[in-house]
């Protein structure tokens, strides 16, 4: 009877145990509550004997068991229920904070909008195209609003029109067009359609800059779900804050215009194409946001190296090894080598049909307006440097020195007269803007599945540094090096996998960040005496 009332005690002790576990994972405790139960009645079996009176006593206790187990299963079915019920409510508080992150960014870049807010930008070209579109038209009608990188294509000839002229009596001849890739100009349309091309579109590109830092904070912590960071959730808002404000980000946020609406729109479909990449789990999606990425940023394309690698990670054989101390070379030839071909090639294919769509609306669109598939436009720009990209193209490996200076070199120049300090147009090299991405080349990740993840990362992010850096221009007039938005996001990555520990080093770096870029933010292209002002694209360092 002692036993007896033991074991009624303990079981009493496991149904609250089983009900303090299933609070934090029902499911899990579920499953232990019936292995517990299958155990203690393999164990109850296995006491029998060949006396009668054991075989009583056995089956009068297994009684009790089952009687128990029942009441037990009952309990955790109605906790089960319980935590199901609160856990309808999880995934709406989960958005509170990534809410609130978007709501925080956007109205910073609203705020510092200031005057400009309801204004609508100088070379809006993406406001023009959407209105052409509704009208039915690939290129604007008449001559266009500015002098500022409009494409204009001598319909007759089937040639570039005469250099640095904005208007021509013959229109019909002559024509205009947009020639920077389409998707933002798509984007705004439905505002267009409301408001008028003369629409406050810097209003409009500052609070959609706010999906990039929310949609990064998002990504942090499903790498933390998936395992392979163990940042902290206010560690997530910290890499956040730097980069929605320690970034070139913030200028370009709130800028409007052509050039830099490119980028608002183009981080969140790279953080997307992360999201669907990682794993190789949403071939689809991942390459409709990469052939969306393209239709933005071009040079953007080279990120497919992230999907084919993690593709070639999740379909390895069950035999198949990789030497994590052997060379980069040898681990990449591994990973090949014990890949089942076939399901990566079917993935491949799936990730591709997305992006040859994209690819096949950007080609139907350049033919129909210049007769070549290929050609977006930008050799018909109305620039003076235009027969500079005649000679060399507009990617060659002739501009990477010039672009590696900027991109590398470029500082403030500083002088004994007021303002005292001076900004090249080329804008300052990246480690100046923000320093703390030195911090990618040392890391410590948390286990080889985070290593090798952070190999992807730098292998797809390299070749879009390179193609931009052998681009014909470093991003001319800015204040600092933007073309690294088109890679910066996995850099960001990259700094969470890393699991450097944020000590007071770090948030000095974080400071000088965010206070250099919000005086790009605040100054750049409203205080121009803080610019200098040479128009040949020739000057990157401090006259003597």
């Amino acid at each position: 009877m002692a036993d007896e009332r033991t074991e009624g005690e303990e079981s009493s002790e496991d149904a609250h145990a089983s009900g303090r576990s299933l609070a934090e994972n029902p499911e899990k405790s579920l499953a232990q509550s019936h292995g517990a139960t299958e155990v203690t009645e393999e164990e109850e079996v296995g006491s029998e004997t060949e006396d009668g009176s054991r075989d009583s006593e056995v089956g009068s206790r297994k009684s009790g068991s089952a009687s128990e187990v029942g009441s037990r299963k009952s309990e955790v079915g109605s906790r089960k229920s319980e935590s199901e019920s609160a856990g309808s409510k999880k995934p709406k508080r989960r958005w509170v904070v990534p809410l609130l992150v978007y709501l925080v960014s956007a109205g910073v870049y609203v705020g510092l909008l200031g005057d400009r807010m309801l204004e609508n930008s100088p070379d809006d070209h993406y406001a023009h195209l959407a209105a052409a579109w509704m009208d039915g038209r690939l290129g604007i009608e008449g001559d266009p609003p500015g002098n500022n990188d409009w494409a204009c294509y001598d319909t007759e000839l089937e040639d570039v029109c005469p250099n640095n002229r904005w208007h021509f009596a013959d229109q019909e001849r002559y024509r205009w067009y947009v020639s920077f890739p389409p998707l933002p100009a798509a984007v705004i349309l439905p505002a267009v359609a409301v408001m008028g091309v003369d629409l406050p579109d810097r209003l409009f590109w500052a609070l959609l800059a706010g999906l990039g830092p929310m949609l990064l904070f998002l990504l942090l912590g499903r790498l933390r779900e998936l395992g392979l960071s163990d940042r902290k959730r206010w560690e997530d808002l910290v890499l956040t804050a730097l980069f929605a404000f320690g970034t070139v980000f913030f200028f370009v946020a709130v800028q409007g215009t052509v050039w830099f609406a490119a980028h608002v729109v183009c981080v969140p479909l790279i953080l997307g194409f992360c999201w669907f990449s990682i794993g190789a789990k949403r071939p689809l999606l991942a390459g409709l946001m990469l052939g969306l990425c393209f239709l933005t940023r071009p040079t953007t394309a080279a990120l497919c190296l992230l999907f084919a690698l993690e593709a070639l990670r999740r379909h390895q054989r069950d035999d198949a090894t990789v030497d994590p101390e052997a060379s980069w070379p040898k681990r990449a030839w591994q990973l090949f080598r014990g890949a089942e071909l076939k399901k990566v090639v079917k993935g491949g294919v799936i990730f591709s049909l997305p992006i040859l769509a994209c690819g096949g609306v950007a080609m139907w669109m350049n033919d129909a307006r210049f007769g070549d598939p290929f050609e977006f436009g930008h050799s018909y720009l109305q620039i003076r440097w235009r027969p500079r990209i005649e000679t060399w193209g507009l990617f060659n490996f002739h501009y990477f020195a010039k672009n590696l200076a900027v991109f590398t070199s470029s500082l403030p120049w500083l002088s004994a007269e007021a303002p005292y300090l001076k900004i090249s147009r080329h804008g300052l090299a990246l480690w100046v803007t923000t320093p703390a991405l030195f911090l990618v080349l040392w890391n410590k990740p948390l286990n080889l599945q985070a290593r090798r993840l952070i190999a992807f990362l730098f292998a797809a992010a390299v070749p879009v540094a390179f193609w931009n850096l052998c681009y014909q221009n470093s991003g001319w007039v800015q204040f600092g090096y933007r073309f690294a938005l088109d890679y910066l996001p996995l850099l960001f990555l990259i700094l969470a996998l890393g699991r450097r520990p944020f000590r007071a080093g770090f948030f000095l770096l974080m400071v000088w960040s965010i206070a250099i870029n919000a005086f790009g933010a605040v100054t750049f292209d409203r205080a121009w005496a803080y610019y200098d002002n040479d128009p040949t694209q020739n000057v990157i360092f401090q006259p003597d």
